[in-house]
């Protein structure tokens, strides 16, 4: 039996639980129970940028951001960054306005794209604005 072959068997032996967290969500219920999953996983992750389970983070993002163009009116091709700058403008926000995200420099530097955000400001810039942290990865 091939490497392939063995990594296929674990896979399909795991599929109940795997299945669950990879799966596209269908509806509502599915989607909030992604997004609570994916926000658990930041929160185990913290700010371990080499962590081994990184890809899944990104894979459920990939699930929201794809549910929620198909359900929701969307900004076309927005990114984490053009999300906060509207979010911010919405809001009538300064750079200082969002200390949990760093100082006047860092914000500067992450809305002129010499910086990109991190675990810990995308986990913040959730909670501040009341999205799903996949808004801004």
């Amino acid at each position: 039996m091939s490497k392939f072959d063995d990594k296929m068997n674990a896979v399909i032996s795991q599929w109940d639980v795997v299945g669950q967290v990879l799966s596209p969500p269908t509806n509502e219920a599915e989607y909030d129970a992604l997004v609570e999953r994916m926000e658990a996983l930041l929160d185990h992750l913290g700010e371990d940028e080499d962590h081994p389970l990184n890809g899944l983070l990104h894979l459920m993002g990939d699930l929201v951001a794809e549910y929620d163009s198909q359900t929701y009116l969307q900004i076309p091709q927005a990114t984490g960054v053009g999300v906060l700058k509207h979010l911010m403008k919405e809001h009538g926000l300064k750079q200082s306005d969002l200390p949990e995200v760093g100082s006047q420099g860092v914000m500067s530097e992450i809305l002129n794209g010499k910086r990109e955000l991190n675990r810990r400001q995308i986990k913040a810039l959730a909670e501040r604005f009341g999205v799903p942290a996949g808004t801004f990865i």
